[in-house]
């Protein structure tokens, strides 16, 4: 896909806000979008939509063990976020990253055989649902402590700065994340020495059963910012081109002046926080029903591309049925792959021990009981 430069100007502190719709269609990270690269869109967002409806059915036959995060409603914030992202950028995302993983190369075999506990498994079964990990592909998991990804996205940045790469670490954390104490050291730390990092906040308006106005004071988390002289923005996670649009600003301005910058998407989630949330005790159905009937990010953008001309109802029909296909192949692969070998529990622990003729540290390690 093109990647246009944007020409926002540079600041320090900038303020941006998307009211949705195509009002980002025509900027030129996406006006120079192809046929075909529209079709990639929304084919990768469907993509992320199946997988979790089929993890979840999974989960549900008891497949899955410990938790499951689903991003069913949130698919065009990794989708948009990680399409305009360059090929030496780096991403690191929370607990809820089968999209981030799935959308930054990473093979529904591999994450669903994670999932599944199985030695085929991109953590060869050991991380499950919440700490997927690719890092050939610039993918650093999956953290199950909420904001504990954040000083690892400064970290990130860090060695992008240090060795003059021109590059950036996306961050993405829920609206929980912003409260934390090691979230504000790192915006602090990124601030301080001028760190290509982007915070992204995707507000789905829940901090597990907590509504957003229960837990944050402010309108804004991105607004939090201006206490480090950072630049800010926001816009509505719905709206593909939208997160596109401020995504690539964010990007351009690290890549361009090694400045941070911490961007809130307004987005949702249908399911609970995890599978097992009872989430009917602390919102209505009907708030859930509004949201997928009027701002469902992937019927929002397959009705863009019909009303285009880019994409026909016979062709969304069988690349649908492709990507079930897709889904249930995955199923298979983990249902068939072996558990991992009881020894393993030991192995990728420490490299040392994983390479012992090159061992240089001292004393025991492991402590085993007769």
């Amino acid at each position: 896909m093109s990647r246009s430069s944007n020409t926002s100007a540079k600041g320090t502190v900038a303020s941006e806000s998307s009211e949705g719709g195509n009002c980002c269609a025509d900027v030129p990270v996406n006006a120079g979008l192809t046929d075909d690269d529209k079709r990639t869109l929304f084919r990768q967002m469907l993509r992320i939509r199946r997988f979790e409806e089929r993890s979840l059915r999974s989960y549900q036959r008891g497949k899955i063990g410990g938790f499951l995060h689903l991003y069913i409603g949130q698919e065009a914030v990794a989708v948009g976020a990680l399409s305009v992202a360059g090929e030496n950028d780096h991403c690191i995302t929370a607990y809820r990253d089968h999209g981030h993983a799935l959308m930054s190369g990473m093979s529904m075999r591999e994450c669903m055989a994670e999932m599944f506990g199985k030695s085929t498994g991109c953590s060869k079964g050991k991380g499950g649902s919440m700490h997927f990990f690719a890092p050939e592909k610039r993918f650093w998991g999956g953290h199950g402590i909420v904001a504990g990804q954040t000083p690892l996205g400064a970290g990130i940045a860090f060695a992008l700065k240090y060795r003059e790469i021109e590059a950036c670490c996306l961050c993405f954390m829920g609206d929980g994340a912003v409260n934390q104490g090691a979230f504000h050291e790192s915006l602090n730390l990124a601030a301080l020495w001028k760190l290509p990092v982007v915070y992204i906040i995707e507000n789905n308006r829940y901090s597990m059963g907590t509504s957003l106005e229960r837990t944050s004071a402010g309108i804004r988390l991105a607004k939090r910012a201006e206490g480090y002289d950072m630049a800010w923005g926001t816009c509505n996670g719905h709206d593909l081109y939208a997160v596109r649009a401020k995504t690539r600003e964010a990007i351009d301005r690290a890549h361009r002046d090694c400045l941070p910058t911490i961007l809130e998407i307004d987005t949702y989630r249908y399911r609970g926080h995890s599978v097992s949330d009872p989430d009917k005790t602390y919102r209505s159905k009907e708030e859930v029903e509004d949201y997928r009937k009027l701002r469902d990010p992937i019927t929002l953008f397959r009705d863009t591309l019909l009303e285009e001309g880019v994409i026909e109802e016979d062709a969304i029909k069988r690349m649908d049925d492709e990507i079930r296909v897709e889904t249930e192949d995955a199923v298979n692969f983990a249902e068939k792959s072996p558990y991992p070998d009881p020894d393993d529990i030991i192995r990728d622990v420490y490299w040392e021990e994983d390479h012992p003729e090159e061992k240089l540290s001292k004393g025991v390690v492991f402590f085993e009981t007769p």
